[in-house]
């Protein structure tokens, strides 16, 4: 990974380093660590109406890998020679608004970078009393919003309903299952190490997993859903997603949530084949981002966090920390060698 000392410039804080993480190359397949450019520049000063804020913690995403493409989407690609989108948490050191104040903590689309600019609209402040400051970009932030709506609105559970959460372990899998479990139904999880098996079983309270490395996902499902399957979060796609449709019950309720399994293939599979039975069965599959439900955003931290001081709803973290390692993790974390919400702390 290539290593830029930007020229210092007057109109920026030079006794310090603003430490940057830049998009090189577009990548073909899995990114590579020289895909990306570590830059050292100086700290900009804020503008008037503008803040600085210095970050604590960053959260690294699968969502992060489609923005590496250019290709039309949801969300424009990150350009070459700019800095890597992601969500992050910071605390404001430098202030010329009248809304924020130095000390306070705000969490937004900072980028892979140790020091962000703000006007203050892509930012929000953060209520530390829900929980610990990272949990502003994990569970309480877009993960678990992405697992709170996209279970609860999308999937409409039912008590009794036999539910498959796929990548069950990760950041947004993991609420997923335990939100199904509060809700009464029967959880079932994919997951890619025995490790990962024993804890969303032992510790998340799941009624069964499946280790898709070195079980038959199919004959699995066979045996720890024998009444077929209700709901599916697919967090995958691929065979996985595969062997699910051929067992969902009549009205079925599918969340397609990522695809992450399809996500550093040079050209995507033609997958799943089995879409009729969808037809048959009466049953729907519904693709969601989470922004759609910005508005109501407060309300499901509140409750969440409610449900994490009852006890009913754990979290585990991937912390790793500088952030120069920041690469290395994300494509680590796209290789399945994360074990929970992948987060970076700088401070």
């Amino acid at each position: 990974m290539l290593l830029i000392r930007d020229n210092f410039s007057e109109d920026c804080m030079s006794d310090e380093i603003n430490l940057r993480i830049l998009l090189a190359n577009r990548p073909s397949g899995f990114p590579k660590e020289s895909d990306f450019i570590i830059e050292e520049s100086s700290i900009p000063i804020p503008e008037e109406g503008e803040i600085l804020i210095q970050t604590e913690w960053l959260s690294l995403d699968p969502y992060m890998r489609g923005r590496m493409n250019d290709q039309k989407s949801y969300a424009d690609p990150v350009a070459i020679g700019e800095v890597m989108v992601g969500g992050a948490v910071g605390r404001v050191v430098r202030s010329r608004s009248p809304i924020y104040e130095i000390g306070d903590v705000v969490e937004g689309r900072l980028g892979w970078q140790a020091y962000a600019i703000s006007n203050g609209s892509d930012i929000r402040k953060v209520n530390l009393d829900l929980g610990p400051i990272q949990t502003s970009i994990g569970i309480l932030g877009m993960p678990g919003l992405t697992a709170y709506f996209g279970f609860l609105d999308v999937c409409e559970p039912i008590p009794g309903d036999t539910v498959v959460v796929s990548a069950a372990s990760g950041a947004v899998g993991q609420v997923v299952g335990q939100i199904a479990k509060i809700m009464g139904c029967r959880v079932i999880g994919t997951v890619g190490s025995d490790s990962k098996l024993s804890f969303v079983v032992d510790e998340l309270g799941f009624d069964a997993a499946i280790n898709y490395k070195k079980q038959d996902v199919g004959n699995a499902l066979d045996v720890t859903c024998p009444n077929g399957i209700d709901i599916y979060f697919d967090n995958v796609g691929g065979f996985v997603t595969d062997a699910v449709m051929d067992r969902i019950n009549t009205g079925a309720r599918i969340s397609v949530c990522g695809q992450i399994s399809q996500y550093n293939l040079p050209e995507p599979e033609f997958a799943p084949r089995n879409m009729s039975i969808l037809t048959r069965k009466q049953s729907k599959m519904e693709g969601f981002l989470v922004t759609k439900y910005q508005s109501l955003f407060d309300d499901g931290r509140i409750r969440m966090a409610g449900w994490i001081k009852s006890g009913e709803l754990k979290y585990r973290e991937y912390v790793v920390e500088g952030l120069e390692n920041a690469p290395r993790t994300f494509i680590g974390m796209l290789n399945g060698e994360n074990f929970g919400k992948t987060l970076v702390k700088l401070v």
